[in-house]
């Protein structure tokens, strides 16, 4: 499959004096998405002297450098640019070179094993209620679905997954709780993702995964990345509690 967005759509604007946004666009797509995948890719293969790093968003990539560095290394003093001017235009010439038009890379297909409802999923009965569904049926539902991970944020490890059928989707909480179990599943909206860590939130929380999504002491602390498509397999509470012991 093919995106039609093209480097002739993206935009630049300055985010303080050490970074810079490229915006893909401002709709949370699928289209977007491959370019702002393509973006960050272009930008982590080809550093320059003084960048920091680069963050992949919804519709946008941030490219965080050191002003004084890339001021020194490309001897702007005697060429009466900015940082940031510098900075742009290196990322034009960059696209320039390397892009490719309508080129999608293949994607990584995760299974997340969840064990829903119960002291697990304390909000699927009601996610059912506001669907005027059965909880099986949520479950049904949330199981057939294919999710694309658009960006990790929010927490450390956290999805934010687009793919969620209307048919289960659900208002936030009233009264967000002040503690939810790591691997907690919830849905939010039209979305639904996956806690990596014991925090605060407001999603309905529908099941439980046994799965470490984020793992600190790891070359690659976070099981997923932007780009990768889950899907979600039902566990008995017997399964859960057994893969759980054997994740610790």
């Amino acid at each position: 499959m093919a995106f039609s967005t093209t480097k002739d759509t993206i935009t630049f604007h300055p985010l303080g004096d050490a970074a810079i946004v490229i915006q893909a666009g401002t709709d949370i797509s699928e289209d977007i998405h491959e370019c702002v995948k393509q973006l960050f890719s272009c930008v982590e293969q080809h550093p320059f002297d003084g960048y920091v790093e680069a963050v992949q968003a919804f519709t946008n990539v941030t490219v965080f450098y050191e002003p004084y560095k890339v001021y020194q290394s490309a001897q702007l003093k005697q060429r009466a640019i900015s940082p940031y001017e510098w900075v742009k235009d290196y990322i034009e010439n960059l696209l320039e070179d390397n892009w490719q038009e309508g080129n999608q890379a293949k994607r990584r297909i995760i299974d997340i094993p969840v064990c829903y409802g119960g002291e697990l999923g304390p909000d699927l009965e009601e996610v059912a209620r506001i669907n005027d569904l059965t909880p099986e049926e949520v479950v049904r539902i949330h199981t057939s679905g294919t999710y694309l991970v658009y960006m990790i944020g929010f927490a450390p490890g956290f999805p934010f997954l687009g793919g969620l059928s209307e048919k289960i989707a659900a208002p936030r909480r009233q009264t967000p709780r002040m503690s939810i179990p790591k691997g907690s599943v919830g849905i939010a909206g039209k979305q639904t993702g996956v806690y990596p860590i014991s925090t605060p939130g407001g999603w309905q929380l529908i099941g439980q995964t046994p799965l470490s999504l984020f793992r600190p002491n790891a070359e690659r602390p976070s099981l997923l990345k932007a780009g990768d498509e889950v899907r979600f397999v039902q566990l008995s509470e017997k399964e859960f509690f057994s893969m759980k012991e054997e994740n610790r």
